[in-house]
């Protein structure tokens, strides 16, 4: 921790919303960019001509004849302010943007040079306009009729810039609502040439609901954007639930310092959980770090422990036994080590770097007299009476947890809800989606993510479907069972994929518990009290279309439909017609829908027919001949197998997960549901957006395949953060003032 009385300098940006101190003393003023002359035998093209500062943008160097030139990139001048800089250019031609600008938008020149010929260049001016350092805060609320909630955002600028706020349909913005879907008031924006730009309105609910949604988006959007060519980073949702029972639910409850005793699924980490450098003038924090502390443990001497993660808790193995265990987190209280209220002690830690552990977890030892002895959780028990009631605490259900058996997920059963409140998108509910899944996560020894630390897989895990049932800052919540409140798991890890989805990861409650036995030599179990139901709060977004069917894959299904309909139809067997469309268990891929007669018993189909997948569906000859019989299946949510079917494929998977885990691109392999055809299992893999796996069979061991791409887990960045970069003149020079700066548990780039 920094002496007493030193500054605080910060320089990067990612997920809160108190001012960020950025420009340090001294630092000069704003000139207009004049473009550098060219001498040039060759042309530079840019991807874009205009980015945000959460983008980048590829240059490239072309000779008259469209051949690549040989050249040294560098960026050479631009207006904006000098203590901020211009971006850089790596050696490949990839521009990354400055973390904050000086004006509503800057022009900045990135020069080419001939290697052989040092004299010849070549220039182009790119616009950069500012986008947001973080999510909206909060992220998503539930409302009553007429209830209120400030929403918070911050700009990449300093000493202007603006928000735009307004309704839409969909999280992307999509179609804008009127004011009968609800208004804005206590609009303003707070400017000063020393910090970045935070903007805030206030988002009310129709007094009278809107009968035909349940559900608005509250959009922020970056002055100037025309709201129709900006990236998701200049442009932010807030997920708004309407309810007509009169509750209110909001993650700011999960986020405030409490003056009582603490409950737990609040904002919560280690004291020393913040990157620190050193200058001429001491110590300065860089950005600071944060998650759940998720629920109250108790040894079989009466011990009080606090459960979370090793990275919330921990610093991923970098932390020491008695350091300070902190509500709120440095992230909720502008990185201030000074002003957090020391609620436990570091106690019992299962480390993350060895193949012999299975868990990302750790335990704090209760101080007396800090923490609610009843293990209560926020927003885990009844709505409030009357209207704009909130969401009581209440204790999980006391004891060693749920088990996730194969019976849980038979068919004809309700879904297997599950809920969690963590810091940062508060009380969520979801369906678990997989099981015994084998998934990769790294871990870096600083909150910003530079210094790699270590890449962990860890295996028999569970996947909780949608993007909405977390972010960073939820790590080290209890999942538990909504129908029960019976804990299942320990979330630790989620991602998003490439169509508006995600998934989050979280280990199965026994396996947790086990490993902090054997870690501390002794027992525990989890403090609560009696099953009761947990109300049940979905975000899950809207999901976008999966992309289009290539023409020439569209052909071989085709060409196989006429070669095996005359063999395959056979309405005795029950195979009614078959016909073109599209795999839903791997986006972009042909399929051969085969309908099947909906009143007869397992009838038996391929899995694929001449290395092309089918989509079973069930019908009735009546639809088909009216054209009306459906082209996909439409899938109830979670997991709806019999038992036998489900330890079969898990089986499988572990015959099979490190041997597909072995190419680059696939960082996770579970069992879940096929889409093709919902009477069987498949095979979760779970594909780096960035790289493209070496084969992507449609059948392995029997099993099908389900792909998903997606970001890899993170524990640390929030799914909306960019990745900024620090301030030059932040980090050279001391500043005379306090600045923050926030970044929350729950998100890691790839290593390499």
């Amino acid at each position: 921790m920094p002496p007493s009385g030193k500054q605080l300098v910060l320089h990067r940006a990612a997920a809160l919303t108190a001012p960020l101190l950025l420009i340090a003393a001294g630092c000069g003023g704003v000139a207009k960019y004049v473009p550098s002359p060219v001498n040039a035998v060759f042309a530079v093209t840019p991807s874009a001509r205009t980015i945000n500062t959460n983008g980048q943008l590829a240059m490239k160097a072309l000779t008259p004849a469209g051949a690549p030139a040989a050249v040294k990139w560098s960026v050479i001048g631009g207006d904006n302010d000098p203590a901020l800089g211009e971006g850089t250019i790596d050696a490949n031609g990839n521009y990354t943007p400055p973390s904050a600008l000086s004006q509503d938008s800057i022009q900045v020149e990135i020069q080419a040079r001939l290697r052989d010929d040092s004299s010849r260049t070549a220039t182009e001016v790119i616009e950069v306009t500012p986008s947001f350092l973080q999510p909206l805060t909060p992220e998503n609320s539930t409302l009553a009729a007429g209830a209120s909630v400030e929403v918070t955002a911050q700009l990449a600028e300093v000493g202007g810039g603006a928000v735009q706020w307004q309704l839409a349909a969909t999280p992307a913005g999509g179609r804008r609502l009127g004011s009968a879907f609800g208004t804005f008031s206590q609009q303003n924006c707070q400017h000063n040439r020393t910090d970045y730009t935070v903007c805030s309105a206030v988002y009310t609910a129709p007094v009278t609901l809107p009968a035909l949604s349940k559900e608005v988006y509250v959009i922020a959007t970056v002055s100037g954007d025309d709201g129709t060519t900006a990236a998701a980073s200049g442009r932010l949702p807030l997920h708004i639930l309407f309810s007509a029972s009169g509750t209110s639910s909001t993650p700011l409850t999960n986020q405030s310092a409490q003056t009582s005793l603490v409950q737990l699924g609040s904002s919560g980490g280690n004291n020393n959980d913040a990157d620190t450098s050193d200058n001429t003038s001491g110590a300065f924090i860089n950005d600071c770090c944060g998650g759940t502390l998720g629920a109250l443990l108790r040894d079989e001497n009466g011990g009080q422990y606090i459960l979370s993660n090793n990275h919330v808790l921990a610093e991923s193995d970098q932390a020491k036994t008695g350091d300070a265990i902190v509500q709120p987190a440095l992230i909720d209280r502008n990185c201030d080590q000074n002003a957090g209220r020391p609620v436990a002690s570091l106690r019992y830690v299962v480390p993350l770097a060895t193949a012999e552990t299975n868990v990302d977890a750790a335990l704090a030892e209760v101080n007396a007299g800090t923490v609610d002895p009843s293990g209560a959780i926020l927003q885990f028990g009844s709505p409030g009476a009357g209207a704009n009631g909130g969401i009581g605490a209440a204790a999980p259900a006391a004891g060693l947890g749920e088990t996730p058996t194969p019976e849980l997920f038979a068919p004809g059963s309700s879904p297997l809800l599950v809920a969690k409140s963590g810091r940062t998108t508060g009380l969520t509910c979801s369906t678990i989606d997989a099981v015994d899944l084998s998934v990769e996560v790294d871990y870096y020894k600083d909150c910003a993510e530079t210094h790699p630390y270590y890449r962990k897989t860890f295996s028999g895990q569970l996947g909780i479907s949608g993007d909405g049932f977390s972010d960073s800052g939820d790590s080290g919540a209890l999942v538990v069972d909504a129908s029960n409140a019976e804990p299942l798991g320990l979330y630790f890890a989620g991602g998003t994929d490439d169509h508006g989805g995600g998934l989050s990861v979280a280990t199965p409650i026994q396996d947790v518990l086990g490993e902090l036995d054997a870690a501390a030599g002794r027992r525990f179990s989890i403090i609560g009290g009696e099953e009761h139901p947990v109300s049940c709060l979905n975000y899950g977004g809207e999901t976008a279309s999966a992309p289009a069917v290539p023409d020439a894959l569209k052909r071989r299904a085709e060409s196989a439909i006429r070669k095996n309909a005359a063999t395959l139809i056979n309405p005795a067997l029950g195979i009614l017609e078959i016909a073109t469309g599209a795999s839903s268990d791997s986006p972009g891929d042909p399929a051969i829908l085969v309908y099947i007669d909906k009143a007869k018993e397992s009838v038996g189909v391929p899995q694929t027919i001449a290395g092309i997948r089918t989509l079973v569906i069930a019908t009735d000859q009546v639809s088909l001949n009216a054209g009306t019989a459906p082209k996909s299946n439409t899938l109830a949510d979670g997991i709806h197998l019999p038992a036998q079917v489900l330890e079969s494929a898990q089986q499988i998977q572990q015959s099979y997960a490190a041997q597909l885990m072995a190419d680059p691109a696939i960082f996770g392999v579970g069992v879940t549901q096929s889409r093709d055809n919902p009477g069987e299992a498949a095979l979760l893999v779970l594909v780096d957006l960035s790289r493209t796996p070496r084969s992507t069979p449609a059948v392995v061991g029997g099993l099908r395949t389900r792909y998903v791409s997606m970001h890899r887990f993170h524990v640390t960045r929030s799914r909306y953060a960019g990745a900024p970069h620090p301030s030059s003149c932040a980090l050279r020079s001391p500043a005379n003032r306090t600045a923050t700066f926030d970044v929350q548990r729950t998100a890691p780039l790839p290593l390499p």
